[in-house]
């Protein structure tokens, strides 16, 4: 598998500015921010909650009370309305000894490492973050033992997710500062992400979906497009046709859980293999059909990842190619495609 890496020099303005703080001998950050002009009229803690994802309200409610968070210069409460371009500081406690995840060797396919960042070529069948019974064997399991020191980083610096089976480009901030501004980027829609999907049925057309996803409302492990749901939106060209299924380049605006596998489903074109939102295939020759059906994993894969670098700010793009057993099927759907056409 070969992964090419492209750069440009075009940069981006973000207000996320860490400024060094050494206590107890344990290197930490201050976290430096801007308040956004539209935030105007939010409390203090809700300000904080949209601009520091990676902590719980509640746990940014007590650093206010901590004295931990000062606005303008000055301590304040958590009731404290907001008005826009405040300048607020945000001094994290120790989160090292909250750290409760093992570190393991766990080979990893980095494909990018600097001080700041580090981009990972996942596999299909690597869980990215413990839960829900997989709690050893995880990327982040892999990364605390890769890079000890992202035990002082929530989430040992994993800012986005792929599920199990989707394989693919993810990326790691080995610094506070570098995971609030990545964050950030997630926040603002500004970084890309590609995914090859491979769908049931015949796609034609370039299109786009725009629908809420939020919790399945009687099927509680799932997800479902829904009134209720956080606003989503896949964009989707198509790449190659086969007999009965279509190659897709899906693009992501906003990131849900399972936004591309719950998007394609809802308009009748779920991917092939997806245990929990496929379907069965349409009318297929009988070897086509059978490949559809046997493919162990939803055939989804993250093959592109562009970004701004949150130390130098120049766009970096990464590329990977799709892995082995996604690539065989493809190779024999288009053999036996052409075959079916001909008989």
């Amino acid at each position: 598998m070969t992964n090419s890496i492209k750069n440009k020099d075009t940069s981006g303005d973000y207000s996320v500015k860490p400024l060094p703080l050494v206590r107890n001998e344990t290197a930490y950050s201050i976290i430096d921010l801007t308040i956004p002009a539209d935030y105007a009229g939010l409390r203090l803690d809700q300000a904080l909650a949209k601009l520091l994802p990676n902590w719980s309200r509640s746990r940014l409610q007590t650093w206010i009370t901590e004295n931990r968070v000062m606005l303008d210069g000055q301590v304040t409460t958590i009731k404290q309305k907001v008005w826009g371009n405040e300048h607020v500081q945000v001094s994290p406690q120790n989160i090292l000894a909250e750290s409760t995840h093992a570190a393991e060797d766990i080979d990893l396919n980095i494909i990018h490492e600097d001080e700041a960042i580090i981009v990972i070529n996942k596999p299909a069948g690597l869980v990215t973050h413990p839960g829900n019974g997989n709690w050893r064997g995880t990327l982040l399991n892999a990364l605390l033992h890769h890079a000890p020191q992202l035990e002082s980083v929530p989430r040992a610096g994993i800012v986005h997710r792929l599920d199990k089976n989707t394989s693919g480009l993810l990326v790691v901030a080995k610094t506070l500062e570098a995971q609030t501004n990545l964050v950030r980027q997630l926040q603002q829609h500004t970084v890309k992400r590609d995914y090859l999907a491979l769908v049931l049925g015949e796609v034609t057309k370039a299109g786009s979906v725009d629908a809420p996803i939020g919790r399945h409302p009687i099927h509680r492990t799932k997800m479902a497009v829904t009134t209720h749901g956080k606003s989503a939106r896949t964009h989707y060209q198509v790449i190659e046709n086969f007999t009965g299924c279509t190659l897709l380049q899906c693009s992501l605006e906003t990131g849900r859980t399972h936004q591309i596998r719950v998007h394609l489903s809802s308009i009748g074109h779920s991917l092939a293999g997806d245990p929990v939102y496929g379907g069965k295939p349409g009318k297929t020759g009988q070897i086509i059909g059978q490949l559809l059906i046997s493919f162990p994993r939803q055939a989804l894969h993250a093959q592109k990842l562009a970004l701004a670098h949150p130390q130098t700010e120049q766009i970096l793009e990464w590329e990977a190619d799709a892995p082995e057993d996604l690539n065989n099927l493809l190779q024999l759907l288009q053999q036996h495609s052409r075959s079916e056409i001909t008989e």
